[in-house]
């Protein structure tokens, strides 16, 4: 019983974690850890386990699109998968931001702290010009990162180019090829190559859950302001409000799975998520995850996760929102209707267009403050936070994934209760 419970991967990655807090808290308080040569190790433990996965994650996103797609049969089919796969995260994102500005709105403002001549913007934060804060502007900046060459696209991990690219490369197969044709076969040979390299990388999860932690934690600083504290415990809760009821009530609702199974599925790909924050690097995880545990058919699996991992960000969505609003109410700018309505706005698109990297979401926060009117610079207060919270989002980000092919794949069967 011990060996088996110890052979879990998320038993793993908690102890992995747990050795990790209990290492560094070993460590004096003055000590000269981080230039030894173990940390040097451990720093690249992780940067090669993060390396391996963003390796594989473009090809893992195009052969799973294009074998998901082929699979389908019919392009009348595949007509409905994708729009039953978009009804659901556009749901779930509207529920998610419904939650955070109303929440947000319903709570005493914060005080105007903060001048925006104080502020001053990290390096390496890569702001967008006040230029290009319309919706016209903010449209071609996102049809300029979907419609690149393919290639570059997968040089670059640029996921929003490589769905398109998949989802057009595999609607033009479908419809014209025979369904026996070869080709399928190759797509299906490769996508399970590329699966069994992924699930050696896998295995690595609870060394890199280790190195992540230890140098989070000699890194990360403790002395935070009283109102950044409090926008982060609010944070905290409304993600786990959405993550722990919103989310599994939906499924509970429109699949009839039972709350103990589907917790006990989404464990390991939510902790694989919480270490490494990054949705794209959890997504051979959850396609296991979702096959084996919950009994999603791998046509739907293979669709609807990739999809989810560009697309579906409702943790991401959920903190620009309450992010928006605080920043406009330590600033002391009043929103107004219109500027309530372009932050939902935004924190949708934005969300959509986020890499499911750490910290994807600060490219997207810096449209949702230029439609709102914030200073620019207002990004550097979060950053002091922003990663550990990311953490928290990124979770919830997958379980709305794993949720969505769940529900989509029972829509598919006509078994879910709409």
């Amino acid at each position: 019983m011990n060996r088996k419970l110890l052979s879990s991967l998320p038993v793993q990655l908690l102890l992995a974690g747990i050795a990790a807090w209990c290492f560094t808290a070993l460590l004096p308080s003055d000590s000269a850890f981080t230039d030894s040569a173990l940390y040097s190790l451990i720093v690249l433990a992780k940067t090669t386990y993060i390396g391996l996965l963003k390796m594989v994650v473009g090809l893992v996103v195009m052969l799973s699109l294009l074998q998901g797609i082929t699979s389908i049969g019919s392009t009348v089919k595949l007509k409905a998968l994708g729009m039953k796969t978009v009804v659901f995260y556009f749901m779930t994102s509207l529920l998610a931001i419904s939650l955070a500005l109303g929440v947000s709105l319903s709570l005493p403002e914060w005080p105007a702290l903060i001048e925006p001549s104080s502020v001053v913007v990290q390096p390496g934060v890569e702001l967008i010009s006040e230029a290009s804060s319309s919706a016209g502007s903010i449209a071609t900046k996102l049809f300029s990162m979907a419609l690149v060459n393919p290639v570059d696209a997968l040089a670059n991990t640029n996921l929003l180019a490589i769905v398109v690219f998949s989802l057009m490369l595999g609607m033009a197969l479908l419809a014209t090829l025979p369904r026996e044709h070869a080709v399928f076969e190759v797509i299906s040979g490769l996508n399970t190559a590329v699966n069994y390299v992924v699930s050696g990388i896998i295995r690595l999860a609870p060394l890199a859950v280790f190195a992540i932690v230890v140098e989070f934690t000699l890194n990360s600083g403790d002395a935070l302001f009283g109102q950044l504290a409090l926008f982060a415990l609010l944070v905290f809760v409304l993600t786990a409000i959405h993550g722990g009821i919103v989310l599994p009530l939906i499924a509970r609702l429109m699949t009839g799975i039972r709350l103990g199974q589907l917790f006990k599925a989404l464990s390991a790909p939510m902790a694989m998520a919480f270490a490494t924050s990054s949705s794209s690097a959890t997504l051979p995880l959850s396609m296991q995850v979702a096959e084996e545990e919950l009994g999603v058919s791998q046509s739907t699996s293979s669709m609807v996760l990739p999809l989810g991992a560009i697309m579906n960000m409702d943790g991401t969505a959920l903190f620009e929102g309450v992010a928006a609003i605080f920043l406009a109410q330590l600033y002391g700018i009043d929103l107004g209707t219109n500027g309530l309505v372009m932050i939902f706005i935004m924190a949708m698109v934005s969300s959509i267009g986020a890499p499911g990297m750490p910290s994807g979401s600060m490219s997207g926060m810096q449209l949702v403050l230029l439609a709102a009117g914030i200073p620019l610079e207002a990004i550097a207060i979060l950053l002091i936070i922003e990663r550990p919270l990311d953490t928290f989002r990124t979770a919830v980000n997958v379980e709305g994934d794993l949720i969505a092919a769940l529900v989509v794949d029972k829509w598919q069967e006509g078994k879910a209760t709409v």
